[in-house]
């Protein structure tokens, strides 16, 4: 099980924004920052998905988990309207498997952010 991730990002207070309205619809909230870790978003009071400031920002694929398929829609568009790239557009993702229902963005710096639901409609 994963505890936590970070991730590269060269304006970091845009992509705080981005990130605030991108995945507030799956009940992330900025929890904390640090000087040296940089800003922490996550749920129940516990950071487990950070940003950076770095000059390196590789791009990277990060899938956040959703309750529900209308969630996911809702982090799709979301994510767009703070300033994200569209990179497939909610949908099942049969090659997947059946019930694979995800939404990918690129964030600010490129990066492949995803919301999937797991569960059949």
């Amino acid at each position: 099980m994963i505890d936590h991730i970070a991730i590269p990002v060269s304006d970091i207070d845009a992509s705080k924004e981005f990130y605030t309205r991108a995945l507030a619809p799956l009940d992330y909230v900025l929890i904390m920052e640090h000087g040296i870790s940089g800003a922490g978003f996550g749920r129940d009071n516990k950071p487990n998905f950070w940003i950076q400031a770095s000059e390196d920002t590789s791009s990277i694929h990060i899938a956040f988990s959703s309750a529900n398929r209308a969630t996911v829609d809702k982090f799709y568009q979301a994510a767009l309207d703070a300033g994200g790239i569209d990179n497939g557009a909610p949908g099942v993702r049969g090659e997947y498997h059946p019930s694979y229902y995800g939404a990918f963005v690129k964030d600010l710096d490129g990066n492949n952010i995803e919301a999937v639901c797991h569960t059949p409609e």
